[in-house]
């Protein structure tokens, strides 16, 4: 499943790692490009679920349009080839008003998706899940244990914590006999279909790590407490995918299980961190992706105009 090659070569597309600036930069270059703004974000989709997310403001979605945010409850499940499908739609939609599809985020599942297509898995087993689940809770570790020995190349991408990637590739080589890793190897696109308006921006890391940890802060300034209080108050209750959400798992653990708000804190800190991380080595591993650099005195609409004047 994949957009139109012709539809793509002519879409733009901005990523980076969280609190790298990534919002700001691209309503500017939407402003450059007479754009509109998709968004690459897994959570971004849920409604209610705005500051966790860093979801963009409705300032922000004032200076342009933006699109792929808000689509489904909190309680309801969202695959990648739906996604897919919808963005679709939504790029046909922008073209049709002589607009430039401008994709921007950071989760690079949805960005390689995109680019190279998506591969279409077998369909959920909640027996399987439910037991892996309890599996995990009584031995810590022993889902990634085992998915070490059937598909060592997504266990060395997957955090032992990330335990719903990690049931989905367990139930893929279940129920297909073939690790999902090598399911997912969706090749670039031909040169001549291939997109050539990729950028990710590349951060300096301490820069990134204090963006990251004065987030935080702000998040629980903002709300996110209260945020995750009244998430866990919606009937129906948010499903699986939404509660496992960073950001939101940790002040679940803190509302539910007694964890100190400090710690809770720092916790979320650096798990943030480690995420920012692991973004990076997405978009550094993706051919198609063009770095630009960040120093991080930059302004936005600096950024804006060093991506759009970048070959």
């Amino acid at each position: 499943m994949s957009i139109s090659p012709e539809l793509l070569c002519q879409c733009w597309f901005l990523a980076g790692p969280t609190a790298c600036g990534k919002s700001a930069t691209a309503i500017e270059l939407a402003h450059l490009l007479n754009a509109e703004i998709l968004s690459l974000d897994s959570m971004a989709i849920y409604r209610e679920m705005n500051i966790g997310t860093a979801k963009p403001t409705a300032d922000e979605q004032s200076q342009a349009p933006h699109h792929l945010i808000d689509l489904i409850e909190p309680s309801e499940e969202f695959s990648l080839a739906e996604y897919i499908d919808q963005a679709e739609i939504v790029v046909q939609e922008i073209f049709s008003r002589n607009k430039v599809p401008l994709f921007v985020g950071g989760t690079g599942l949805y960005l390689r998706s995109v680019l190279r297509g998506v591969f279409e898995g077998p369909p959920a087993n909640w027996e399987f899940r439910n037991l892996a689940e309890q599996q995990e809770k009584e031995t810590p570790g022993y889902l990634h244990e085992q998915l070490s020995k059937c598909d060592p190349v997504s266990a060395k991408k997957l955090h032992p914590r990330d335990q719903r990637r990690i049931i989905r590739a367990l139930e893929v080589y279940r129920q297909t006999g073939k690790p999902l890793s090598e399911q997912q190897l969706q090749p670039e696109l031909p040169a001549e279909y291939r997109p050539q308006k990729v950028f990710w921006l590349h951060p300096n890391r301490e820069w990134l790590y204090d963006r990251v940890n004065r987030r935080v802060d702000l998040m629980i300034e903002q709300g996110l407490i209260e945020e995750v209080t009244q998430l866990l108050q919606r009937n129906p209750p948010p499903g699986r995918t939404a509660v496992q959400g960073l950001g939101y798992k940790e002040i679940i653990a803190h509302l539910q299980e007694d964890v100190p708000l400090e710690k809770t804190l720092e916790l979320l800190k650096m798990r943030t961190r480690q995420f920012a991380k692991r973004q990076h080595t997405w978009f550094r591993n993706m051919s198609e992706c063009k770095e630009i650099i960040v120093e991080g005195n930059e302004t936005a609409k600096e950024l804006a105009r060093k991506i759009a004047e970048t070959d």
